[in-house]
């Protein structure tokens, strides 16, 4: 059997800006169908209003992905 030591640390977590910003998608609830990623909101909520017309389909899902980073208290 295998054994672990954990180590408890204080942790701080933060939205890490070294990397894209945010990245947003939509989603029909009815049929699945995804708008694709894309760095501004408008494209997908755009294909939300196109979709609706299309298939008439009326509800959605917004995704947005956000991405973080751990760091140690007191580390620089």
């Amino acid at each position: 059997m295998a054994r672990s030591v954990i180590r408890f640390a204080d942790w701080s977590l933060s939205v890490d800006l070294s990397g894209s910003g945010p990245i947003f998608e939509s989603e029909c609830t009815t049929c699945g169908e995804s708008s694709g990623t894309a760095d501004e909101k408008e494209g997908p909520e755009t294909w939300c209003l196109r979709h609706a017309g299309r298939t008439g389909h009326t509800g959605f899902r917004g995704i947005t992905t956000s991405f973080f980073r751990a760091q140690k208290v007191g580390d620089q």
